[in-house]
C-alpha cells in the first residue's frame, strides 16, 4: 500500500474539533431561524387584524413582537456571520474544490439577508412615522426575505446531500449550472420541511409564553390573543409537516439509501424490514429495540416486500461506523416522537376550540402548551442531526469525504473555545435585553400601548384597566 493511502487512512486531528464547532454553531443558529421566518409572519397577522378591525391590543402585540424579532435578528446575524467564516476556515476542501457550486446559493442568501435587514430597520422605525398600510407591507418584505434566505441556505445544504449542476474534470469543478445547483433533487422537500418546522417552533414557542400567563390567571384579551395567533399557526402546520415528512422519507429511500439504512437501523439488505423503535447497533447487530414487523418496508414502498438496502451494501471504506448510525437512528426516533406529541397537542386544541370557540382554559392543556416550544425545538435539532450526521462520512455525497474537506492546519480547539465564549456572551446579552424589554412593557403603562401611524397622532394618555401590560 502506498504511503499516501496509509496517511489518508488516519483522520486529521482537526476533524473532531471542526465537526464539534460546526455542530455547536449550527445548532445555536438554527434556534433563531424560525423567529426570522415565522415570528414576523405572526406579527403581521396581529397587525393586519389591528388595522382591519381597529383592534388596538392586536397592534400592541404586533409592535412588541417586532421589537423582539429585531433583537433575535441581530443575534442571528452574528451567529450566521460566524458560520459563514467557519465554512472557509474549517472546510477549505469544500470551498476550494466546490465553492463555485456551493457558494452560489449563499450568494443569493446574502441578497435576501441585506433585503431583510434593510426592511426590518424600516419596519421598526416606521411604527410612528409611516402610514398604516405602507408600514404593514414593509413587514411583508421582511417575512418574504426571511423565507427566501432560508430557502437559499437549504439549497446549499440539500446540494451537499444530492449534488447536481456541476461538470467535473480531473477531480475539479469546471462548469456550473446555477439553476440545477439551487433546485437540486432534494431542494423542494427539504425547503418545505424546514419552513414548516420554523412555523411550528416559533408558533409553539411564542404561544408557550402566553400559555404560562394564562396558567397564572392572566385571562385578559391581550394574553388570549398572544396565545391564540401563534398556537393556531403551529397547529395548522403540524399535520402538514407529517405529510411532508412521510414524503421525504421515501425520497431519502430512493436517493440516499445509506442515510435511510441508518435512520431505520438496517444492517443487512432485505425485504419485510421491521420498523425499530429505539435500539442501537452493536457489532453490526440491532440490540434493545422494539420491532414493528414490515413497517419500514411499507414506509419505503407501500409493500412489505419492498427491499431496503442495508448498511452491508455500503463499501467498507465509506461505511458509517456503529456510533454514527446510532446517533442518526436515535435522533430520528426523537424527532418523530416529539413531533407526534405536538400533533396530539394540536389535535387536542382543535377539539377544545370546536367545542367552545374560545381559548382553552383546561389546565393540563395549558401545561402542555407552555412546554410545547421546548419540545418543538428538540424536534428541530434532532431533525438537523439526522440530516447532517446521516450524510457522514461525506461532506458532498459521493464526491468529497469530510476528512478531506477539513483544514489540516493548526490547533482548532482554542478557536472552538473562543467561538463558544462569544456565543455565550451573545446569548446572555440577548436574554438581558429581552428581559429588560419585558420589564419596561410591564411598567410603561399607556405610553407603550398607543400605536400611532404618522407623526400627527400623539399617544393617548390616562390609565388602562384592561391588564394588557401584564406580560
Amino acid at each position: 500500500m502506498e504511503l499516501s493511502a496509509l496517511v489518508g487512512a488516519v483522520e486529521p486531528p482537526q476533524l473532531l474539533p471542526a465537526r464539534l464547532q460546526m455542530a455547536f454553531t449550527l445548532g445555536f443558529h438554527i434556534i433563531l431561524v424560525p423567529f426570522g421566518v415565522a415570528f414576523t409572519f405572526m406579527m403581521l397577522i396581529c397587525q393586519y387584524r389591528g388595522l382591519r378591525r381597529g383592534d388596538e391590543q392586536a397592534l400592541v402585540l404586533a409592535r412588541r413582537w417586532s421589537q423582539v424579532a429585531a433583537v433575535l435578528f441581530a443575534v442571528g446575524a452574528v451567529s450566521g456571520t460566524v458560520l459563514t467564516f467557519e465554512l472557509g476556515i474549517l472546510w477549505p476542501g469544500l470551498m476550494g474544490n466546490y465553492g463555485a457550486a456551493f457558494g452560489f446559493p449563499f450568494a443569493i442568501e446574502g441578497l435576501f439577508f441585506f433585503l431583510e435587514a434593510i426592511f426590518m430597520a424600516i419596519y421598526i422605525y416606521g411604527w410612528k412615522r409611516l402610514p398604516a398600510w405602507p408600514h404593514f407591507f414593509t413587514g411583508v418584505v421582511v417575512t418574504l426575505s426571511g423565507i427566501g434566505g432560508t430557502a437559499s441556505v437549504i439549497a446549499a445544504n440539500s446540494w451537499m446531500n444530492q449534488p447536481a449542476g456541476i461538470v467535473m474534470r480531473d477531480g475539479r469543478v469546471v462548469d456550473v449550472v446555477p439553476s440545477e445547483v439551487f433546485f437540486n433533487g432534494a431542494f423542494w422537500w427539504e425547503t418545505v420541511h424546514m419552513l414548516l418546522a420554523a412555523y411550528i417552533v416559533a408558533g409553539f414557542g411564542v404561544a408557550g409564553i402566553y400559555a404560562w400567563g394564562l396558567l397564572k390567571g392572566r385571562h385578559d384579551y391581550y394574553h388570549r390573543m398572544g396565545f391564540l395567533v401563534p398556537f393556531t399557526v403551529a397547529a395548522i402546520a403540524m399535520p402538514l409537516q407529517f405529510l411532508v415528512g412521510d414524503t421525504i422519507a421515501r425520497q431519502v429511500f430512493d436517493r440516499e439509501p445509506a442515510k435511510f439504512a441508518a435512520i431505520e437501523l438496517v444492517p443487512t439488505t432485505g425485504d419485510h424490514v421491521p420498523e425499530t423503535l429505539g435500539g442501537i447497533l452493536i457489532d453490526g447487530q440491532v440490540r434493545y429495540g422494539i420491532d414493528i414487523p414490515d413497517a419500514a418496508s411499507i414506509l419505503a414502498g407501500f409493500s412489505p416486500s419492498t427491499e431496503i438496502q442495508g448498511l452491508d451494501a455500503i463499501p467498507a471504506e465509506v461505511r458509517p461506523d456503529d456510533s454514527l448510525v446510532n446517533i442518526v437512528h436515535l435522533a430520528f426516533d426523537v424527532m418523530v416522537g416529539t413531533a407526534t406529541l405536538l400533533l396530539l397537542l394540536a389535535a387536542w386544541f382543535a377539539w377544545l376550540w370546536w367545542r367552545r370557540r374560545e381559548v382553552p382554559t383546561n389546565r393540563w392543556f395549558l401545561r402542555g402548551a407552555s412546554v410545547a416550544g421546548l419540545v418543538a425545538l428538540v424536534s428541530l435539532e434532532s431533525g438537523w442531526v439526522v440530516t447532517e450526521v446521516g450524510r457522514q462520512p461525506w461532506t458532498v455525497v459521493g464526491l468529497l469525504l469530510t476528512e478531506d474537506a477539513v483544514t489540516t492546519e493548526g490547533n482548532l480547539w482554542p478557536l472552538f473555545a473562543a467561538v463558544l465564549a462569544i456565543y455565550v456572551c451573545v446569548a446572555a446579552g440577548a436574554v438581558v435585553v429581552l428581559r429588560g424589554m419585558r420589564r419596561r412593557w410591564q411598567q410603561a403603562g399607556t405610553d407603550a400601548v398607543a400605536v400611532p401611524y404618522g407623526p400627527e397622532r400623539a399617544p393617548a394618555t390616562g390609565p388602562r384597566t384592561d391588564g394588557v401590560d401584564d406580560a
